[in-house]
């Protein structure tokens, strides 16, 4: 698969998770996808706290909202962590939960490439997930995401009715040129 069409088939798929054992060698490629991101300063504050076995994966479900339970379905759970210590702030900007999106982005990327299944939990009780991931305090949990196989028999097959039902803003909406407000040629 080539970069832009990973970028346009990457969606989240939480309700087509296959428990299928991921290979550790495709894990660890999307590990290096996203230790592979740019970051200020170089810093690379990320951290990735990885969740295979079922009974751990079951009870860190607990600490996500009843929207994000499917994640139960699947073979690994990853678990996104940054400190802003570890990164730098510009102008009153602190940059580690920028940077770690970075990182983020690199994943889900990556796991498309291969056929693999995202969905970002974004809605969980921090304080939980701390204690169960035995995660220090100084670090913050930015988000976490089930990588799985799709229960259907391909990616393609699994995406097909999300990004047919998909919207995204047209550029003339987003995009300014020269100044705010300004239309330009797209």
């Amino acid at each position: 698969m080539e970069t832009f069409e990973a970028i346009r088939k990457r969606c989240s798929l939480k309700t087509h998770l296959s428990k299928r054992a991921i290979e550790s060698d495709k894990v660890n490629l999307i590990l290096d996808a996203a230790r592979l991101a740019p970051s200020a300063s170089n810093m690379q504050p990320w951290r990735f706290v990885l969740v295979q076995e079922e009974k751990a994966i079951d009870e860190l479900a607990t600490a996500f909202n009843e929207t994000n339970q499917e994640v139960r379905e699947a073979p690994l759970l990853i678990v996104i962590c940054a400190r802003e210590e570890d990164d730098v702030t510009r102008n009153g900007k602190p940059y580690y939960l920028f940077d770690a999106g970075l990182a983020v982005e690199n994943l889900l990327l990556a796991a498309t490439d291969l056929g693999l299944v995202t969905h970002l939990i974004l809605s969980f009780d921090e304080g939980e997930i701390k204690r169960i991931l035995e995660i220090p305090d100084e670090y913050r949990v930015v988000l976490a995401t089930p990588l799985a196989y799709p229960a259907e028999p391909s990616y393609d097959e699994a995406a097909k009715e999300r990004l047919r039902d998909r919207t995204r803003k047209d550029l003339g909406e987003i995009t300014h040129y020269g100044k705010w407000g300004s239309g330009g040629p797209v």
